[in-house]
């Protein structure tokens, strides 16, 4: 009872810690904010491995050898991370990023997304076709070389030929010298350049596959959280020559567990990061870009749950949608909700001012970069007259309404029978012709979808061009929601397809001086896209020679204590297990095969919380496993299926997703609740062993190569 109470006591006081935290958050001074020392994150390159710090942090002396290692285990594949499990080049990754592998060497008859794969000896492994695995056996730093032949230029313009001159020079000197795929790679936004040099397999074979519903088990609605409860884990072989690689570096397995301070390692590819850029640059994401993203994706994420009751026949596909889009849904209504938070904003602007400090300081470095800011602040105040009318001028096939696309046909119906027959493409030909009208609208129309959209579309426009712009004013006038909707339908002929199908066959001058709206949004906006198109390349050049400039002087000021944005090459991120704050309680650091059917039972055994068959019944498995874990490794998109490793590079787990806190990453790290989710090998051994009966995998595991058969 006194432990009880003890444990009791120690939750009152870490919930009363996180309240004033969050207090002191939400009324805060804005110019007595501070940066922290790893806002910018713990993404560490290997280019420049933290050997200091790892040790200062955790007592680890890492030796070079120790990081080569780690990095010639890591692998990159498309979209994701990979690492190699044995001397037989067996790999191991996410199974999220491996479904549609699945799906590829899946036979007639078969069904390996429900009923998983696992093969029992090498002749069993899958080919997947048109795939690969990429190893990092080679880096090369050019920063000189770069800034030698840019400082030559006399304009941006100069500046940005020459680097791209140089840098394609580069890769293709490095490609003939080391027979290997390179590639040219910028650190530090440009404070910094290498060469990388990939060795590349061809040839990579599905070796095991869960269930997905094992693998995604609580499926949208417990993405991005945590606790987590899956087997997000998929093994494939890299194959050379038709037989397996046989790779000098490869990760160990552990079955040891992790002690609660022990220094955990994640290595992958983190794709995209915005930690290092200017004020300006944020605030013009948040603005429009971010703005624009969550607004769509959030409104047609909602929506869609209300449309499977409005018109039940098709539930399903409106369920299909909502999994298609609800990873991107969360990430941008919360890099966006991030963005939009004093105290976080307040954050980056203290991180800015502390570098401009610094430079307004040095004569030296005020000499050559105090402009940089005022500069970005002049290329984002360009973006800012050409970004709203890109983004409410562009028709995308996820959220654009397809009646805009109809219109779009027809115009260039319209321009094709100006033509000369002999002029047109065939499908507009005579012969061809009634076939080619009848099919401009789409069989497949969902009117509950398409109108939806439409509104939604309808308050992006008006959001992105103002009440006042004639383009609004034409299509909803004073209109918004569900009827601007109604409005604009109420004026057009493409809400009825016999109506569409005459106006087509009036012909082309019928078509251009229709008074449609739809059709008058097509004429006014889509030819000024390409122009739009250009523009904003020519401003992002610009602004990539102050970007450079800001990295340079980033790196002059902080060197290698602090992390390079991510760019999808290959980094090493530290952290420990360690619980956070959630819901007025708790997260466990560490969960187990218990709480997973406490979820299967508590929700009857229901979609998104039902099991495969063969896990039907939990007698087979040692409830007390750790399944999934929390740790507090700085990981983004591209990290999943990123192995998690111990100091001696042994497995104790794989990566898989971060807490909706994670999330906020995309522009600033923030250690006290952004997680890490990983696969604990505790659970994957459990799982192999007593529900797949997995022998060869789990043997090849445990001793780092193939059995005999």
């Amino acid at each position: 009872m006194k432990k009880i109470f003890s444990n009791y006591r120690l939750l009152v006081f870490a919930v009363i810690i996180f309240s004033i935290s969050v207090s002191a958050q939400s009324k805060f001074d804005p110019d007595t904010v501070k940066a922290q020392k790893f806002d910018t994150g713990k993404m560490w390159s290997f280019d420049y491995p933290p050997t200091e710090y790892f040790n200062e942090t955790y007592g680890f002396e890492a030796t070079q050898e120790w990081f080569d290692d780690v990095r010639l285990s890591a692998l990159r594949v498309p979209g994701c991370t990979s690492s190699f499990q044995s001397e037989d080049g067996l790999m191991m990754t996410n199974y999220h990023c491996a479904e549609g592998l699945v799906k590829k060497v899946q036979k007639e008859g078969e069904d390996l997304v429900t009923n998983g794969f696992f093969a029992k000896t090498l002749a069993e492994e899958r080919k997947i076709p048109d795939y690969y695995t990429e190893q990092l056996v080679f880096i090369k730093d050019v920063t000189q070389e770069i800034k030698s032949a840019v400082d030559t230029a006399k304009t941006n313009e100069a500046k940005i030929k020459l680097r791209e001159e140089k840098s394609k020079q580069l890769v293709e000197q490095y490609n003939k010298e080391t027979g290997l795929s390179c590639q040219f790679i910028s650190l530090f936004n440009g404070g910094k350049f290498s060469i990388y040099g990939y060795k590349r397999y061809d040839d990579v074979r599905l070796v095991f596959a869960p269930e997905y519903q094992a693998a995604f088990f609580g499926g949208d609605y417990d993405n991005f959280t945590y606790p987590r409860y899956n087997l997000d884990c998929a093994f494939l072989r890299a194959y050379e020559n038709d037989k397996p690689v046989k790779a000098a570096n490869y990760f160990k397995w552990t079955t040891d567990g992790i002690k609660p301070g022990e220094p955990i390692f994640t290595v992958g590819n983190p794709g995209y990061t915005q930690r290092l850029k200017t004020i300006a640059f944020l605030e013009y994401t948040r603005d429009i870009t971010y703005k624009n993203l969550s607004f769509q994706y959030d409104n047609l994420f909602n929506e869609l749950e209300r449309l499977k009751s409005v018109n039940p026949s098709m539930k399903d596909n409106y369920e299909k949608i909502r999994r298609r889009i609800g990873n991107a849904q969360k990430v941008y209504h919360q890099v966006y909700k991030g963005l939009t938070d004093p105290y976080l904003f307040a954050r980056k602007k203290a991180f800015q001012k502390e570098i401009q400090e610094k430079v307004w300081n040095d004569s030296e470095l005020k000499e050559q970069y105090s402009s940089i800011w005022e500069n970005i602040e002049k290329t984002r105040a360009e973006m800012k007259k050409v970004g709203p009318k890109y983004g409410a001028y562009t028709l995308n096939n996820i959220f654009s309404s397809k009646y805009f696309f109809i219109a779009k046909s027809l115009v260039e119906l319209a321009g094709q029978l100006q033509k000369p027959e002999d002029q047109r493409e065939s499908k507009f030909k005579a012969d061809k012709l009634d076939s080619t009208i009848n099919a401009i609208y789409p069989a497949d129309f969902d009117k509950y979808l398409e109108d939806t959209k439409l509104w939604i579309q309808a308050d992006l426009i008006r959001m992105n061009l103002g009440d006042d712009d004639p383009i609004v004013k034409k299509l909803f006038g004073d209109n918004k929601g569900k009827e601007a909707a109604e409005f604009i339908l109420g004026n057009s002929v493409i809400d009825d397809v016999d109506d569409m199908i005459d106006l087509a066959k009036e012909g082309a001058d019928a078509i251009m001086n229709s008074d449609d709206p739809f059709i008058y949004f097509i004429k006014e906006t889509q030819d000024k896209i390409p122009g739009f198109q250009k523009l904003t390349k020519e401003i992002a050049s610009t602004e990539q020679v102050y970007d450079d400039m800001l990295g340079q002087v980033v790196f002059k000021i902080y060197g290698t204590s602090i992390p390079p944005d991510a760019n999808f090459t290959l980094r090493i991120s530290d952290g420990v297990l360690k619980s956070f704050d959630y819901n007025g309680t708790i997260a466990p650091t560490v969960t187990t095969f218990h709480g997973m059917y406490d979820r299967y039972y508590s929700f009857n055994k229901e979609y998104p919380w039902n099991l495969p068959d063969r896990w039907e019944d939990p007698d087979v498995l040692d409830l007390s496993t750790p399944f999934n874990f929390t740790s507090t490794n700085d990981i983004v998109g591209g990290n999943s299926g990123s192995p998690v490793i111990n100091k001696n590079a042994e497995v104790v787990g794989l990566a898989f997703d971060g807490n909706m806190e994670s999330i906020y990453g995309n522009f600033i790290f923030m250690p006290h609740n952004n997680r890490c989710v990983s696969v604990d090998v505790r659970g994957m051994m459990e799982a192999f062993e007593e529900v797949f009966d997995a022998d060869r995998l789990v043997e090849e595991l445990k001793e780092g190569k193939l059995p005999k058969e």
